[in-house]
């Protein structure tokens, strides 16, 4: 039977302390006991419909992490206050100084910045290798190697990761496969597939609205205690708290999030066929011309299509600014970084969100200057937008 993870939000009965259809937002940042016990008990450990403090937990915050738990079938799921946060505490309790990472080489370019720049200053070594080598992958294991670390989809050029594979080499290994989830919510389930942690920036497509910045942590329920012990905890000592309002503003925006991603993939499969039809150079999973497309039919969950985000190459990056300009002044969308947009958003990488890799990297990973980066919006009419998009490449005599 095929798995259908809207099922499992549906499913979610979550009263508020007066019998809300919605939880109530707790506006505390601490609790109060009504003994000195029970304060020194819950130090200790914890204790279900009790709260200590808000970096720890707090009621929003738990009924949104429960939430995500559904979401991607884990045991257990902790939210952070940004996407990054939930990478660096990750990264942060399951190594230490010596240890090494095994990464994708195309990722976002903070997570690149991250692993490139900042954990070498405290001893963690990270070697950037094509996911679908597998040879190179296993040569580079070592007995310092700690975990693989993967985007489903790849940021910007929408590589697909072959996640049972990497599991399987993960577990032969005794190290953990950690995978950043945000670019295919719903689309693909990377714990089902064998992954042992799942990331979210649910700033992109599970809010959807733009308004926040917000990350989650999906993994067993012993992990994530780890994350938050008060002694030893990642997340705990770091303090990516999530302000209670924007994790109630999630919290809804989430029980939409089906709907929104089939709308984002029925547009972008649109405009990546019309884009192909027109001889542009496409990166989108939904089109046989792209290398990992029968990958991706093999792992994705059924009725929610290949996602909303595609790439575009237009050879230069004078090309790429003018059609981004043209696009925002025909009110195709905005330009703008981030996804998950309901309005169709478009940047350059090689210039904004892949700007931290070095341009002798990024030509070695075939990101160009040329390249339109767009999350797709959930327009009415595509095919209206397909039209103005026609008439700005018209224009700038770009076909």
């Amino acid at each position: 039977m095929a798995f259908d993870p809207s099922s499992n939000i549906q499913d979610l009965l979550m009263f508020g302390e007066f019998g809300g259809v919605n939880p109530s937002i707790t506006d505390s940042s601490t609790y109060t006991f009504m003994s000195p016990d029970k304060m020194k008990e819950v130090f200790e450990t914890e204790i279900e419909g009790c709260f200590l403090y808000s970096r720890h937990w707090n009621p929003i915050n738990k009924y949104l992490s429960g939430a995500l738990a559904e979401l991607e079938c884990s045991e257990s799921a902790l939210v952070t206050a940004s996407g990054m946060a939930a990478i660096s505490s990750t990264i942060l309790q399951i190594c230490s100084t010596g240890d090494e990472i095994i990464s994708s080489r195309t990722i976002y370019g903070g997570t690149y910045a991250l692993f490139k720049n900042f954990l070498p200053r405290f001893g963690i070594k990270v070697h950037f290798i094509n996911m679908s080598d597998i040879s190179a992958i296993k040569k580079t294991i070592s007995n310092r190697t700690r975990l693989i670390y993967c985007e489903s989809m790849s940021n910007p050029l929408i590589e697909v990761a072959d996640i049972p594979e990497l599991s399987g080499i993960a577990n032969q290994y005794g190290i953990k496969l950690v995978v950043d989830n945000t670019f295919s919510p719903m689309i693909i389930s990377p714990l089902r597939l064998g992954a042992d942690v799942v990331i979210h920036s649910l700033t992109k497509f599970v809010n959807g609205t733009s308004d926040c910045v917000a990350g989650c942590i999906c993994s067993t329920k012993d992990f994530v205690n780890q994350l938050t012990d008060i002694n030893g905890g990642a997340s705990m000592l770091l303090g990516p708290v999530l302000d209670s309002y924007r994790a109630a503003s999630i919290l809804k925006n989430l029980h939409s999030l089906h709907i929104r991603v089939q709308k984002h993939s029925v547009n972008a499969l649109y405009l990546a066929e019309q884009f192909e039809n027109l001889g542009l150079r496409v990166f989108y999973p939904g089109l046989p011309s792209h290398g990992q497309h029968e990958l991706m039919k093999q792992i994705m969950n059924p009725g929610f299509g290949f996602g909303g985000m595609l790439a575009v190459d237009l050879g230069d990056e004078e090309s790429a600014d003018k059609l981004m300009t043209k696009m925002q002044e025909e009110k195709v969308g905005y330009l703008a970084v981030s996804l998950g947009y309901f309005k169709t958003l478009f940047t350059s990488p090689s210039s904004s969100t892949a700007s931290e890799i070095p341009k002798e990297e990024q030509e070695t990973l075939g990101l160009s200057d040329g390249l339109v980066r767009m999350s797709v919006g959930i327009d009415n009419d595509i095919e209206r937008s397909f039209k103005r998009i026609t008439r700005c490449l018209k224009q700038l005599d770009l076909i």
